[in-house]
């Protein structure tokens, strides 16, 4: 048999919620980091045509900042978006609602950016 205050012991609401925490953390980290050679890629691109533009995307290093920078924003932005819906979101069955079309959300953004970047370094 267990008390209530031993069940609850280190778990938050959800029961993953310090895991949520430090992954916000650490993508928050991450897009600071990613952010000044992300300004300096757009930097680069303006007044690019689209072959112009396609070159300076080509590049590896560039390809990767981009799509790192990316990932990190939609994940971030999903786990933000959750914990706003598992706080303020009462009613069971609309939660669970919200949270998939938020996951949903996040995958179609985060796929619809990477091609973008694809599509303008592969020049087509």
């Amino acid at each position: 048999m267990r008390t209530p205050l031993a069940r609850v012991r280190n778990l938050g609401s959800s029961h993953s919620g310090t895991g949520d925490f430090w992954r916000q953390r650490v993508t928050a980290v991450a897009m600071t980091l990613l952010i000044i050679p992300v300004i300096v890629v757009v930097i680069m691109l303006l007044g690019r045509n689209q072959a112009g533009a396609a070159q300076i995307l080509g590049s590896l290093p560039i390809a990767v900042i981009l799509l790192l920078f990316i990932i990190a924003s939609v994940w971030h932005m999903k786990i933000g978006m959750q914990v706003v819906i598992e706080d303020y979101v009462h009613n069971e069955k609309l939660k669970i609602a919200s949270v998939m079309a938020n996951n949903f959300f996040c995958f179609v953004v985060a796929m619809a950016s990477i091609y973008a970047i694809l599509k303008l370094s592969s020049g087509v």
